[in-house]
């Protein structure tokens, strides 16, 4: 981030960074989740919900990408451990159900996962609204992914 553009900022870039880094664990740990399920899903409809967790996952990986190059803008670097990606997300790594076969059960697992993420990412894009333009930018196009992530589960779900 240039000069100038740090000069428009009127939020704490330090604290910014923090919760971006947060979101930055969050995606890595949906990537797992989802591409592991993805994986070992089994039962009725199962190659259903191999697709869209593959897809998801991507998408979810993309996030990841897509942060760790902001926070790079913004003067620092993304949690580079992967010990800690745990430990520094929002929310605890969700365990996938062992029955593989219970797909509506996993299919409320990676609802769940969503609706976090809408959540954070709400709240982030609020936070930068007016006030960091890259970063808010950056911010609503997460979010309306993890929307239409949330709706296409939910969807399944109905099915």
């Amino acid at each position: 981030m240039g000069k100038q553009a740090r000069a428009i900022v009127d939020l704490s870039l330090k604290e910014l960074v923090r919760e971006l880094n947060k979101a930055y664990c969050d995606e890595w740990l949906a990537f797992y989740l989802y591409w592991y399920i993805a994986h070992v899903v089994s039962g009725r409809s199962y190659a259903n919900i191999k697709s869209a967790l593959e897809e998801i996952a991507k998408d979810e990986l993309e996030h990841a990408s897509e942060l760790a190059e902001l926070i790079t803008t913004l003067g620092d670097v993304p949690s580079s451990n992967p010990m800690d990606i745990e430990k520094n997300a929002n929310f605890p790594y969700t365990l996938p159900p062992k029955n593989t076969a219970d797909i509506n059960r996993i299919i409320r697992v990676v609802t769940e996962a969503e609706s976090g993420a809408i959540e954070i990412y709400h709240k982030l894009a609020k936070k930068t609204q007016g006030k960091d333009y890259h970063t808010h930018q950056l911010m609503v196009h997460i979010l309306s992914e993890e929307i239409g992530h949330e709706e296409r589960f939910e969807n399944l779900l109905e099915r």
